[in-house]
């Protein structure tokens, strides 16, 4: 059995709220901002997942047409996951970026589908274009870090690309 003793909390009365500093200054009725609460935001940016691009040379597909125009979607941490299961992938890590590639181009030219067979058969130049834009849009927009000097604290920025893809 409990007892609490007459006006304790629990004995039957609100419990008062505990003091705050800002609720004394501004009066018991004033609301207390949360120190937390981020300001608001009237118009929320949106959230762009596809992002056009043109091949400098061009995939030719079987009949000889060149196809260089298409469109890469954001990437998913499954689409960085499912590729390291692949046999080809695991026998040859740099493999990882045409397999990687293959799931994210969701529209090249007028072929009715794209996969890591359509990567795996581009020219060289289009390949490492491939990967320098899929750097680029999954790095929101740049591959530039602000970073600062350890000896004169002068801001500059540095290029992060040229890591192989889906590697960190």
């Amino acid at each position: 059995m409990r007892r609490t003793a007459a006006g304790a909390p629990g004995a039957g009365t609100a419990a008062a709220p505990p003091h705050h500093p800002q609720t004394a200054a501004a009066g018991a009725d004033a609301p207390v901002p949360s120190p937390a609460a981020a300001p608001y935001d009237p118009a929320p940016r949106e959230l762009r997942t596809e992002f056009p691009f043109q091949l400098p040379r061009g995939y030719v597909d079987e009949s000889g047409t060149v196809h260089r125009d298409g469109v890469m979607r954001l990437s998913t941490a499954r689409d960085e996951l499912v590729p390291l299961r692949d046999v080809r992938v695991q026998e040859n890590p740099a493999y990882l970026s045409v397999v990687l590639l293959g799931r994210v181009i969701t529209r090249l030219g007028t072929l009715p589908m794209v996969h890591d067979g359509t990567v795996e058969s581009m020219f060289a130049s289009d390949l490492a274009f491939l990967q320098d834009f899929y750097r680029q849009i999954n790095a929101e927009g740049h591959t530039r870090a602000a970073v600062e000097c350890p000896h004169c604290s002068e801001p500059f920025e540095v290029e992060l690309g040229g890591s192989r893809l889906g590697e960190s």
